[in-house]
Order: structure tokens, then C-alpha cells, then sequence
């Protein structure tokens, strides 16, 4: 057992009042195996990333061999076939207009470098801007400007004198049956148009399809539409964060192309490895990297990582993308599962309301006497009582959502959706 004791500060985690952490010492497909022989569904991809399942041999069988050959160069001045190879079949699943590959190690610092890259693409063409348009309830990342562009998260009232002012517009959030999505849609468009006309904007940014911390709060793909149309128009960058949405989630294998839409600047984590290790790249057209392509050396991009490019992580980021073009029906079917699914077991369930989903998500909201959001008191409830069954399912706030690896069978997603049924019927 793990000692009491422990030295470990845990995330997003009240250390003096949480219950202590479970041991798991496996995991295979589907599965975490724990020190004291249970075994736990993972419904949510262990924080959205293990897309392929824990420990698929495939991506083990490349770390082991990469690790053998080279696990770390320095990236400026030298570079690897790993990263050159990852980078270039990256290039054949994006929109065509994205041609550049930069990379860093996870999901806040690919948001930091657009941000950077943005800021810096205006004030080489001398014509500085700095300020964005971001939308309630987004979640960037804990890096200080991602912060900033997700400035309404509930966690950071203790950072709000280190961010960045930026303009915030509601986001459409839509589920099945809304009614009012076009009404939401059009008053969001007015008001992004009316900031354009009042100034000069670097860019929008945006979670494409999929607010994920906020609660896997949904748009339509109508909406991604008439934003990029914006964008084109007011001559402004269009950043796309797809640090949770790409490699499938969305049933495409990015939200850009499930949306017939090409952000300028795309930011990519969580998946891209597969799960094994920290990885992201940002993305941008040529137009934006010759606006640092130059004989003067001050209008380079200065921002690394330490571990940019890492060989074992591109590596293992090659060998996952490979799976998703050898099994796309991993991904590409689960829509139609989740939705069977969610007829049969909780549709017209009397305490879940704003059933949704896109791709391999799926999400509801459980009705309270609480305010809705990540700190509503159902969430440890829920939690703990998913947990006693056997599946992880960590609720955001009152919201219950489904993320689950490609490789889990229908018999496996349906279980998901009894317990659920089980557990609210019971509450």
C-alpha cells in the first residue's frame, strides 16, 4: 500500500481532505489493476490521453526500441527522424493551409507558443496586437497566458493580477433537443463582430466542437463555420485548441475537419503520443512562419523546451498515429454507440438533463439542489460510488461525461451506461 506519508503534492486536489489515492501497479487496455487486486474501467482515458488503451504493446514495442537508438538530443541545431517523420504524417490528416510544426511537451505550452506566435506574427509585420478574444468557460492550460485566454475557469482567483486582459464571449453550448442553439449562436457572432469593429485583435481562440473542463460543454460545427468567416473577414488569426479534441475524439480525427474549418494556428497534446509521454506540437500556415523567416535575428521565435522534439515521445506519437489510420473505426463508430446507449439506459432519466454527444464523448448533467459546475457537491459522490463499482468516472462539477479508449468493445461501453443508470436510480 502507498505509505500515508506521502511527500507527493497531487493536482487539482485539496490535499488536507481527499480521501487518500488509490495504487495502481498495471494497466492494460481498458483496464487499471490496483495493489489490492481490484480492477478499474477507464472511462475517461486517464485524463483524456491513453486513446489507444494502457500499455498497447505496439507503442511499447517502438519506446523500447527508440530508447535503444536515441532518447534525447538537444532540438535546436539537430533533429531526428523520429520527429521529422511525425511531423511530416501529421501534415496529411490537417487542413492543407497548415504547414509548420512546432514543437513542445504538453498541452499549456503548445496554447503558449500560438499565443506567442500570434503576438509576435503582428508586431514582425509592424502593426503590433495583443489582445484576444477567448470564450467563457474555455480552459487553455496553467501556463500564464493560457490562463489568460481562460481567465473565467473557477480555479485561478488567486492568479487574476498576473493575467492578461482579454475579451470574453459566451460560448453556444448546445445538447440534443436545444431549441434556443441558434439564437445562442447568432447573439455570440454579433458580439464577437462588434469587438472586431472596436479594435485590432490578434487572434480568437477557441476549444473547437468540445469545451472540455468546462463540462464537455458542445457547439455545432454550423458555429465553427461562421466564426472562421469572421475571422477571414476582420484579417484575424483563428487559434484552434484541440489539445483534448484531436486523434479522434470527436469522430474525426480532428474537430477542424469534423467542422470543414482551417484555424490558422492548431494546437495538438494529450493524444498525440498515444498516452505514453509528454508530447504537443503547435501547427500554422506559411503565411504566419514567413512573418519570422528573415535575415534579422530578433524576429525569430524564441521559445523551447528542453525536451521539444523528444525522440522517445515522437517516436511513440508516430506509432499512435499509425493506429488511428490502421483502426479509425475505433473512433469514428462510437458515436453511434454512445447514442444507442444513451436511449436505452438514461433518456428521460428524471435527474439527468442535457443529454450530448460528439464523436467518442458523451455527456449529461445530473439535476441538484447546487449551483451547476465543477464545484457542485455531486462530484465526489458520484465519484466515490462509480469507483465502488468498478469504473472510473471522474464527474465534472454535476457533470457526468464518457471518455473512453478506442479499444473498449460495446459490451464493455454498455456496462458503462448500466451502472450510471444503477447509480442515479439509487441516489
Amino acid at each position: 500500500m502507498l505509505n500515508s506519508d506521502s511527500p507527493i503534492w497531487r493536482p487539482y486536489t485539496q490535499m488536507k481532505t481527499a480521501a487518500p489515492p488509490l495504487n495502481v501497479i498495471k494497466g492494460e487496455g481498458i483496464w487499471l489493476e490496483l495493489d489490492d487486486g481490484r480492477r478499474i474501467m477507464d472511462c475517461i482515458s486517464s485524463w483524456w490521453v491513453t486513446i489507444h488503451g494502457h500499455a498497447h504493446p505496439a507503442i511499447a514495442e517502438t519506446l523500447y526500441r527508440q530508447a535503444q537508438q536515441l532518447e534525447q538530443v538537444i532540438f535546436a541545431g539537430f533533429t531526428h527522424e523520429p520527429a521529422e517523420q511525425l511531423a511530416r504524417k501529421l501534415l496529411t490528416h490537417v487542413p492543407a493551409s497548415l504547414t509548420r510544426v512546432f514543437f513542445s511537451d504538453n498541452g499549456s505550452t503548445a496554447v503558449e507558443v500560438a499565443l506567442k506566435m500570434a503576438c509576435q506574427y503582428w508586431h514582425n509585420g509592424g502593426e503590433p496586437r495583443s489582445r484576444f478574444i477567448s470564450f467563457e468557460g474555455g480552459y487553455h492550460g496553467e501556463t500564464i497566458g493560457a490562463m489568460s485566454v481562460g481567465k473565467s475557469s473557477p480555479w485561478w482567483q488567486a492568479f487574476q493580477s498576473l493575467l492578461f486582459e482579454t475579451d470574453m464571449v459566451p460560448f453556444p453550448a448546445t445538447f440534443d433537443g436545444d431549441e434556443q442553439v441558434e439564437a445562442k449562436e447568432s447573439e455570440t457572432l454579433d458580439k464577437i463582430e462588434f469587438l472586431l469593429k472596436q479594435g485590432h485583435h490578434a487572434g480568437i481562440v477557441i476549444e473547437p466542437l468540445i469545451q472540455g473542463a468546462a463540462g464537455m460543454r458542445m457547439c455545432r460545427p454550423q458555429f465553427l463555420q461562421a466564426l472562421a468567416q469572421l475571422a477571414r473577414q476582420f484579417g484575424v488569426l483563428l487559434i484552434y485548441d484541440e489539445v483534448m479534441t484531436g486523434f479522434g475524439r470527436t469522430g474525426s480525427l480532428f474537430a477542424c475537419l469534423k467542422s470543414a474549418t482551417a484555424p490558422d494556428i492548431l494546437c495538438l497534446s494529450k493524444g498525440l503520443s498515444g498516452g505514453c509521454l509528454p508530447l504537443s506540437v503547435t501547427l500554422a500556415t506559411d503565411a504566419i512562419y514567413e512573418a519570422f523567416y528573415s535575415n534579422d535575428a530578433t524576429k525569430a521565435l524564441y521559445h523551447g523546451h528542453t525536451y521539444t522534439g523528444n525522440p522517445l515521445a515522437c517516436a511513440t506519437g508516430l506509432t499512435s498515429l499509425e493506429l488511428l489510420e490502421q483502426h479509425p473505426q475505433g473512433f469514428q463508430d462510437m458515436e453511434t454507440h454512445h447514442r444507442r446507449y444513451l436511449v436505452q439506459y438514461l433518456q428521460g432519466h428524471p435527474k439527468l438533463e442535457h443529454l450530448r454527444t460528439c464523436g467518442t464523448i458523451a455527456a449529461m448533467e445530473v439535476k441538484t439542489d447546487g449551483t451547476d459546475g465543477y464545484f457542485n457537491a455531486i462530484a465526489p459522490i458520484l465519484k466515490a460510488k462509480f469507483l465502488d463499482a468498478g469504473f472510473l468516472i471522474r464527474p465534472l462539477g454535476n457533470t457526468i461525461y464518457l471518455m473512453p479508449p478506442y479499444c473498449i468493445t460495446t459490451d464493455e461501453l454498455e456496462s458503462i451506461y448500466r451502472v450510471i443508470r444503477q447509480i442515479l436510480d439509487n441516489l
